[in-house]
């Protein structure tokens, strides 16, 4: 596993080498991550790398030669590089599970510590969390795009480098792909890999109908074929039908083809009308080149016939929204035993936090349907015997009461005392997970264009909290 320790901004670092001088490196604090703005400007958020997060939070260690290299720097001192000598992470993490549908200004992820140890880890959490959370997402909306046929992660070429690549195939996976054409997240994930062959495999024989029986010699089990490298219905798919029948008459049935330029709504549909007319039903019609949800949901309102979707650059890299904007806010410090409350005050309301120790809980009416969150103290209860009254917290007038509800808490320990509690599950699991979250909110939420917004008011306890602050900070 690899020590990533270092992958940190020099601030955090220099900051902690101020607390440590300043003798209060070990006052306990509360910082929350959370985001402002949904990902892909969608209506929700799938959060994931949330198993990332823990690993790295379980290896945190300074090795000598991180701290020789921070000695090289001039600017900590010895006193506090050998502090770091011993670190480990004793404090505790709440964090919502992973694959957890989540909104803005709520928090995803909890931290309680020692001030140097919350401080560390802060860009490694928002780098770990952000990138996952936002292709978890956008394969969310890929996949509602599609609605139902399999969706493909093709990105590794276009990523923003191999772990982006990897770990966002994983991500891709668990917000709704069926599989990725990268054999490293397949091995590290287990995952589904997927492909067949190139544009060169045909041009480097003589001929297309070549090119395509040799291919299927060699997998006349999974036999898909890419079509479109001369000309789809002139040549690629005459020739592929031939092959096809050849299989056929050796006892084996093909898979499909694959079309990767012109229209695809007009070829694919040109491509059926003659695969059926040649016997073939039901065959994979594969679509890729530059493909997102927007083009996906224009083909399929449009009556094309293809029915599986390879999406590479645009999902991987969330082209036209390339990164979630989730931030660490301290939110509290402990002296003597007694949580002092923090708060950021901005004439940006967007970017006032949320003060004190908090915990997310997701309301349900009768019919398992998520109507509202409410963020609440950590030591506020909810007695859903009795009716629940919420209001916005900005517009206070505009309230909503529930009688017949339940109510679930999002946040579950991740570390206690420093001691790692994530229990890791397989990738089907929690893809599975996300997909029973999405089926309890309305379809208008998911909307790829103009989702309705959800609901996430302010307990009382906390609104009278933040209200109270922001009247002593004379912010008004």
């Amino acid at each position: 596993m690899r020590n990533l320790t270092l992958l940190t901004d020099l601030y955090q670092l220099t900051m902690m080498n101020g607390y440590y001088e300043k003798n209060i490196h070990e006052d306990i604090v509360v910082f929350d991550m959370f985001f402002r703005k949904n990902a892909c400007d969608g209506g929700y958020t799938i959060i994931c790398g949330i198993e990332q997060l823990a690993e790295y939070i379980n290896n945190l260690h300074f090795s000598d030669d991180d701290l020789d290299y921070l000695r090289s720097l001039n600017l900590f001192s010895e006193g506090f590089l050998n502090f770091l000598k011993d670190f480990k992470f004793t404090g505790d993490i709440y964090a919502v599970e992973e694959g957890t549908v989540m909104f803005p200004g709520e928090p995803i992820i909890t931290v309680k510590a020692p001030l140097y140890q919350a401080q560390l880890i802060e860009t490694a959490l928002l780098t770990i969390v952000n990138f996952q959370s936002l292709i978890a997402t956008k394969a969310s909306r890929v996949c509602y795009a599609a609605q139902g046929d399999p969706v493909l992660e093709f990105g590794l070429r276009r990523a923003q480098g191999p772990d982006a690549g990897t770990y966002g195939a994983r991500a891709a996976v668990i917000g709704g792909c069926a599989g990725t054409a990268n054999v490293l997240a397949g091995k590290m994930f287990d995952i589904p890999v997927v492909g067949t062959h190139a544009h060169s495999w045909v041009q480097k024989f003589d001929t297309e109908l070549e090119a395509f029986q040799a291919y299927a010699d060699v997998y006349p089990d999974n036999c898909l074929l890419l079509i479109d490298t001369y000309n789809v219905l002139k040549s690629g798919l005459p020739n592929a039908i031939k092959v096809f029948d050849n299989l056929r008459a050796k006892g084996y049935e093909p898979n499909g083809i694959r079309i990767d330029s012109g229209d695809l709504q007009y070829l694919s549909n040109e491509v059926k009308k003659e695969l059926e007319k040649a016997g073939y039903h039901n065959l994979k019609i594969t679509a890729s080149n530059d493909l997102d949800e927007y083009i996906i949901s224009d083909l399929k309102s449009s009556g094309t016939a293809v029915n599986s979707w390879g999406v590479g650059t645009k999902l991987i890299t969330s082209a036209e929204a390339p990164s979630l904007g989730g931030v660490y806010k301290l939110a509290g410090s402990y002296k003597d035993n007694e949580l002092i409350p923090k708060i950021k005050v901005s004439e940006d309301p967007e970017k006032i936090n949320n003060p004190g120790y908090k915990k997310v809980v997701r309301i349900f009416d009768k019919d398992n349907v998520a109507q509202a969150d409410l963020i609440m103290l950590k030591d506020e209860a909810i007695d859903t015997t009795k009716p629940l009254t919420i209001f916005h917290p900005t517009y206070t007038w505009k309230k909503s009461t529930f009688e017949d509800y339940t109510v679930k808490e999002l946040h579950k320990p991740l570390f206690i005392d420093g001691e790692c509690k994530y229990e890791y599950k397989p990738i089907n699991e929690i893809k599975a997970y996300v997909n029973s979250q999405l089926e309890t909110f309305w379809d208008s939420y998911k909307r790829l264009t103009s989702p309705k917004k959800y609901k996430v008011d302010l307990s009382k306890g906390l609104w009278n909290l933040k209200t109270d602050l922001l009247a002593s900070k004379k912010v008004f």
